[in-house]
């Protein structure tokens, strides 16, 4: 990771939304008590979805707009491909080892540790995204994306999983979680299934596909206003191909179905276009500086985020060695909000924490690059 200032020409409402998604992400990840949360910032049980199921396939759109928006700036000026294929093995690299040392992290007991995590998935997806933007025209990415989320719908529905035949989409029962036994073993999220494994990651593949067509939508060179309708439209289109194949596939986060990247990625094509809109076309953009601030660093602020939640849930304090994390919440929060809107406070104190610390690199005109 190096430190860098910020690049010109950069697109505002993109870093926006990016900052909107990582603060999400460490809000629903950092409730004062997991045992007292509203239930939009939970996950749904299985099929359906919440807020909450937005935010991982919201970044990983995110993703992927950004691949047309930095690597065509690069094509344009000569920079050679196999100097970008480079570039991609390296950071795909990174974002899986980061994964892997937050797993492992603070006992490194590697024999045990989970090998898939959303960091790894990063990094598994931007590899092959990535290389498709830079192998394939439009058409032929269009038919791998068609082939990733046709192929994907048939794999879980057609083939049968032994013990529970073909069709079942249970959190044990389907082929996802079949081959992730098979192959992970021990290094698993959960002892028979993880959200973020093997045959699931093909899917969210697609839906970094569909972020590098709305990148290369807004690189298109059309009138701004144009962009953020052609978002809007896209958006809705996904949303309600998504909901319409939801009936037959559910939609659900746990094995990333078909219909959830459909569904997601134009919920992300809409809230995109709406913020290009109001910050692009209509110039106001005071109002998002705090989201841009968590855009510019999103992965090291998520990265650092989570190591320190961690090391507050192992730290023991008072005679009964109860975790930090547990003693902040309890006296500094619960004990005058009550557990419920307690728990929520402690979770909005994390994400302003954050955001100070943040605003300080920025000041300094600091940004992680990976």
């Amino acid at each position: 990771m190096t430190a860098t200032e910020l690049p010109k020409g950069r697109l505002e409402s993109l870093d926006a939304f990016r900052g909107l998604t990582i603060a999400g992400m460490i809000l629903v990840n950092n409730p004062g008590s997991w045992g007292h949360v509203y239930p939009p910032f939970l996950h749904a049980e299985w099929h359906g979805w919440t807020p909450t199921d937005l935010v991982f396939p919201f970044f990983l759109f995110i993703v992927g707009v950004s691949i047309p928006l930095s690597f065509g700036k690069r094509l344009a000026r000569g920079d050679a491909r196999r100097t970008l294929f480079w570039h991609i093995l390296r950071r795909s690299s990174i974002l899986f080892g980061l994964g892997i040392f937050m797993a492992a992290f603070p006992r490194f007991d590697i024999l045990n540790v989970r090998i898939m995590g959303v960091l790894q998935r990063i990094g598994v997806v931007y590899l092959f995204a990535a290389s498709a933007y830079l192998i394939l025209k439009p058409k032929g990415r269009a038919l791998l994306l068609l082939a990733l989320l046709s192929g994907y719908w048939a794999l879980l529905t057609l083939v049968p999983v032994p013990g529970y035949g073909p069709g079942d989409l249970s959190p044990a029962g389907n082929l996802g979680a079949y081959l992730d036994r098979m192959i992970l073993g021990d290094h698993l999220w959960r002892e028979m299934w993880d959200p973020e494994g093997l045959l699931s990651t093909l899917p969210a593949i697609g839906t970094t596909i569909l972020g590098i067509f709305a990148g290369e939508w807004i690189r298109s060179g059309g009138s701004q206003s144009r962009v953020a309708l052609g978002l809007g439209v896209g958006g809705m289109v996904g949303v309600g191909l998504g909901s319409l194949w939801g009936l037959v596939f559910p939609i659900n986060k746990g094995i990333w179905t078909s219909s959830y990247v459909l569904f997601t990625a134009g919920a992300a094509a809409l809230l995109l276009g709406l913020m290009f809109w109001v910050m692009e076309v209509q110039g106001k953009k005071g109002w998002a500086k705090p989201l841009v601030v968590y855009g510019m660093n999103a992965i090291a602020v998520f990265v650092a985020s989570g190591l320190l939640a961690r090391i507050m849930g192992i730290v023991r304090v008072g005679e009964d060695a109860q975790s930090l994390k547990g003693w902040i919440y309890e006296n500094l929060y619960a004990s005058w909000a009550g557990p419920l809107n307690g728990s929520l406070a402690f979770a909005l104190s994390y994400v302003l924490f954050w955001l100070a610390l943040m605003w300080l690199l920025h000041r300094r005109r600091v940004f992680i690059k990976i």
